[in-house]
């Protein structure tokens, strides 16, 4: 097989500061994790000739957009062969393998990719009821069927997956909570985590219900921050500054139909045909993984991230979960290690890749896994989802 990840590397890390309430503009941060990136790969703005992001200058809730490639183009005053930005990908990491290809196929040389979240800032003290829009003109069309219900949020969308899930194979709240419970004792040891504070299996029980049966401590934490990755031509390696990291392959199958509600499986999502993707275009199997980066918007989706990967056989997540000794940083599969997105923050999928990034390059301090060195990041819930593999070599 003729694999274009293999014309690709990871060659640029950065991201702002990360924390709720900053109250900096997405512009200001996006600059920030963008210099970071350059820095890192030991490249300048003239360097760069692609820009590539997730979701772009498009409006879905307030502050979940950031600002737009024109925005940023301007900004660093970016000489551009190729550009991109928009929704419909697979999950956020569409913008990573758009990327990919466009370095692939000869369009640019080093593309500069960002996802920028200023959430938190957003809600203005009102929680998440203060950035979701009941504006039923200018939602997607799928929630103008939902919203007249009063289900706006997709904590509601996404319990009914957990249910669904608990009722065919008998997963319990409490071994449920081992994703949680996992991400704050690895949140404890990432400086820009948000909630470092130690978490117990009955906090979590006792924790107000938020869609039966997520809880609080189920759902991710809105946050402000920005990351940025340089993804280069594989010749380039020589050139740069810092280590990089190789893309062994991508998931970005869709073959389910594109809902929250009509899947032929409501017990599955979208990470089931992301997963397969992936496996079909590499050698490597999930015992060669050495650390992972999953999806948790809410701990279901992390839960069906790894049984798509095939860590565990379909259905047999309480087992695999029991005493979450199999995802703690020195099991089986370490998952999540800077805290993911229930503990350190929602940087949407991003933040993952930046996680697993540092691992591999044996920067992560603390948290650090031994001897780390294949890589799996995930990113998309429900309808929508990609995957890939990172290798140091």
């Amino acid at each position: 097989m003729d694999r274009f990840e293999e014309r690709a590397i990871l060659s640029g890390l950065g991201q702002s500061d990360v924390g709720r309430r900053l109250g900096r503009s997405g512009l200001d941060l996006t600059l920030e994790a963008c210099c970071n990136a350059l820095d890192d790969a030991g490249l300048s703005p003239r360097d760069i000739d692609g820009l590539s992001a997730w979701p772009g200058d498009v409006f879905v809730s307030e502050g979940f957009s950031g600002p737009g490639i024109s925005q940023i183009q301007d900004a660093l005053r970016l000489e551009l062969t190729w550009y991109t930005g928009g929704p419909e990908t697979p999950g956020q990491l569409g913008a990573v393998v758009n990327a990919m290809m466009a370095v692939a196929t000869g369009l640019c040389r080093h593309v500069l990719v960002y996802r920028t979240v200023t959430e938190s800032s957003a809600q203005h003290g009102a929680g998440r009821a203060g950035v979701l829009s009941v504006d039923v003109p200018r939602l997607p069309t799928y929630q103008q069927w939902s919203v007249p219900f009063g289900s706006i949020s997709s904590a509601t969308w996404i319990a009914q997956y957990a249910s669904r899930y608990m009722h065919e194979f008998g997963l319990t709240r409490e071994q449920l909570a081992q994703v949680p419970l996992t991400l704050r004792a690895n949140a404890a040891l990432n400086d820009k985590a948000v909630f470092r504070e130690p978490l117990t299996l009955d906090d979590y029980l006792a924790a107000r219900m938020i869609s039966t049966p997520l809880c609080l401590f189920d759902c991710d934490v809105p946050v402000d921050g920005s990351t940025a990755i340089i993804i280069s031509a594989a010749e380039s390696a020589p050139d740069l500054r810092s280590t990089p990291l190789a893309i062994e392959a991508i998931g970005t199958a869709l073959r389910d139909r594109p809902s929250w509600d009509q899947r032929s499986s409501l017990s599955t999502m979208a990470a089931t045909d992301a997963a397969a993707h992936l496996w079909s275009r590499t050698d490597l199997r999930p015992k060669d993984v050495d650390v992972a980066g999953l999806y948790d918007g809410f701990s279901i989706l992390t839960v069906l991230w790894l049984e798509a990967f095939g860590f565990f056989a379909r259905g047999e997540a309480g087992d695999f979960l029991e005493d979450g000794a199999r995802i703690a940083r020195d099991g089986a599969i370490p998952i999540n290690t800077g805290g993911g997105q229930l503990s350190a923050g929602r940087l949407h999928g991003f933040g993952h890749l930046h996680e697993v990034a540092l691992q591999l390059r044996a920067q992560a301090g603390a948290r650090q896994v031994a001897d780390a060195r294949v890589g799996l990041v995930a990113a998309g819930g429900g309808p929508l989802a990609g995957a890939m593999m990172l290798r140091r070599d």
